[in-house]
């Protein structure tokens, strides 16, 4: 492989870089726990951005319950996101000729 290919490439990743990152945070998932109880929307930088709780969860001593419905429900979005933008990244550098198994720094 020659210098002047080998720089191209190089351009190349970066643009795609770029695109992805841009890409990364308009992907939006839902995470859900208790059955549908609690849901959370988050953006592609775990950035929680609705939080929807079904109002039979809202009674006095509840409390707890509701607290890891919640941590239950963005943990759940949090791990469709990583999927989603894992996804997206092996989709974007799959043309670019990169050996296999070659992980990029993020």
């Amino acid at each position: 492989m020659d210098f002047l290919k080998m720089m191209k490439q190089a351009k190349e990743m970066q643009e795609q870089m770029g695109s992805l990152q841009g890409q990364i945070e308009d992907i939006e998932a839902e995470g859900s726990s208790g059955a549908g109880l609690v849901t959370v929307r988050l953006n592609g930088k775990g950035e929680l951005k609705s939080l929807t709780i079904d109002p039979s969860l809202m009674k006095e001593g509840e409390g707890e319950i509701l607290e890891d419905l919640i941590v239950a429900a963005h943990t759940d979005g949090r791990v469709k996101i990583d999927q989603a933008i894992q996804e997206k990244t092996q989709e974007m550098m799959g043309g670019l000729g990169l050996p296999a198994g070659m992980k990029l720094p993020f």
